[in-house]
């Protein structure tokens, strides 16, 4: 079966799962809690409601770029690289029409970035029940290949931990756990509910300069903070920092055990690197979240630049 048969195989048979799946409750605003599709995860679980609730949520029309830009001297995690290269296209017609080309050489996790449900996996088993022999091929993932990922509109909200710290830019190693997820959230008066996105602001961009330290002494949630988020029902998390997480080692000597959790454990995806500075500097805590992820065809991850409307 080709890629793109096994994509349409996959989409109809998750289809129906949904079509057929139990209602399981309400969250605390009404919202109807579904089980995680197998295929998309949380985001298979929104619904047209979801979106018509957020879209209630615009009353000025403002508009806030969440990705950053990447370019070669973006800070990435371990030995990921991007080249950009361009060519003239020469003169054409009697007009001297000309123009110009471009290719990237990129890894693709890096700068701002959603990781899908083939980037972790736990003894190589993935989100899903999926394994890796069933899911790996180096030209591109047979499945859960990021191009699957549905498009995203939902509520989102940002939640300050920098200043329930106390600070503008949490220090390094800084861990923070679900109490301090719902103390700042409290503070800012905003409910996290199920199908929302959930963005982390740490501060922790403004330090992008410093490469070394940026992407190795990070801040970031704990695996309680996360495991409290997924209790929720939310979609998505993400932060201001290149990996989610704290680089702080935990007791049990554990790799990337937040990542291990949303993505392969609960289908929730992550969203790195996004700039909340704006949100914070206006005093936003909710907003109508928008997000249509690149359809590259078997791509682990994606370079991505949501938006948020206020």
């Amino acid at each position: 079966m080709t890629r793109e048969k096994l994509g349409i195989a996959t989409f109809i048979a998750a289809g129906l799962i949904l079509v057929g799946c139990d209602e399981v409750g309400t969250g605390e605003s009404g919202s109807l809690v579904t089980p995680p599709d197998p295929v998309f995860g949380m985001a298979g679980t929104l619904t047209p409601e979801h979106v018509r609730r957020a879209a209630d949520l615009v009353t000025q029309g403002k508009v806030y770029q969440l990705g950053i830009v990447t370019g070669p001297q973006t800070p990435a995690w371990g030995n990921r690289e991007f080249e950009m290269q361009v060519f003239d296209l020469g003169e054409f017609g009697s007009n001297k029409l000309t123009g110009h080309d471009d290719k990237v050489v990129t890894h693709i996790g890096i700068g701002s970035q959603i990781d899908g449900f083939g980037h972790i996996g736990l003894d190589r088993v993935y989100y899903g029940g999926v394994t890796a022999d069933e899911m790996f091929a180096a030209d591109g993932l047979e499945v859960h290949g990021a191009h699957n990922i549905p498009p995203i509109a939902t509520r989102g909200v940002v939640i300050d931990i920098a200043k329930h710290f106390g600070v503008d830019v949490l220090d390094p190693l800084t861990s923070y756990d679900a109490e301090d997820i719902r103390a700042a959230a409290e503070a800012q008066g905003v409910e996290i509910r199920p199908g929302d996105v959930v963005l982390l602001h740490t501060g922790w961009l403004s330090r992008i300069a410093e490469a070394e330290t940026f992407g190795t002494r990070q801040p970031g949630i704990n695996l309680d903070g996360a495991r409290y988020l997924a209790e929720l029902g939310v979609v998505a998390v993400g932060s201001d920092t290149p990996g989610l997480e704290s680089d702080a080692p935990n007791e049990e000597g554990a790799a990337f055990p937040v990542h291990a959790h949303l993505l392969a454990e609960k289908g929730i995806h992550i969203l790195e690197n996004m700039n909340t500075t704006e949100l914070i500097s206006d005093d936003v805590s909710e907003f109508f979240f928008v997000l249509g992820t690149p359809r590259l065809e078997g791509s682990v991850q994606a370079i991505i630049n949501p938006i948020a409307i206020r």
